[in-house]
């Protein structure tokens, strides 16, 4: 199983079954600020939808297609970050992310995208990752930007989000290439 601790304060870990219903409370709790930008907010909408989707995120674990994966803040799951699908005969793989409205803002996502790069980068020996972000949401285009990722542009109409079609900044970075060091210390 995957897990690995960040700062003594952060830990990742897969996703388990018996994790299902604090992930359906965390989305259940921020789902306002999450449905800007996640179009799946509105298709997790019971318990019962979250153990699903666990169940299949184990599934893709299992078969070596993804990595999905819960990110802890002393103890109390704070949102995911989740590697693939993997396409293996390129070696690449997107990086996915979001964190629950309270944990925003503190670091928290760009020392869980740094590890799980590092990760991808070294044991799963991924050549390329990629990050796609709604053009518009700064905070988490940032989070590629401090990290290193080349902005490679701009995908137009991406995306159909809820009524909508948004803009992907895509954001790449290819193994061997420097992660940026952090910018300081994890809250304590």
């Amino acid at each position: 199983m995957f897990r690995t601790c960040i700062g003594g304060q952060i830990e990742l870990a897969l996703m388990e079954h018996r994790h299902a219903k604090e992930l359906f409370e965390l989305i259940e709790a921020s789902r306002a600020h999450l449905r800007p930008w996640m179009n799946w907010a509105d298709q997790r909408r019971t318990q019962a939808d979250v153990a699903m989707y666990v169940a299949n995120a184990l599934k893709q674990f299992a078969l070596n297609q993804a990595v999905h994966t819960g990110i802890w803040e002393k103890g109390k799951l704070a949102g995911m970050i989740n590697c693939g699908p993997i396409d293996w005969p390129n070696r690449a793989a997107p990086l996915e992310y979001w964190l629950g409205a309270p944990f925003q803002g503190r670091g928290i996502m760009t020392s869980s995208c740094r590890a799980m790069a590092e990760h991808a980068f070294g044991a799963m020996n991924l050549h390329r990752l990629k990050i796609a972000c709604a053009e518009e949401n700064r905070r988490s285009r940032a989070i590629p930007e401090k990290l290193g990722f080349t902005f490679e542009g701009v995908a137009r109409d991406a995306e159909w989000l809820h009524d909508h079609f948004v803009n992907h900044a895509i954001y790449a970075m290819l193994q061997g290439a420097r992660l940026n060091p952090p910018a300081g210390r994890l809250p304590a």
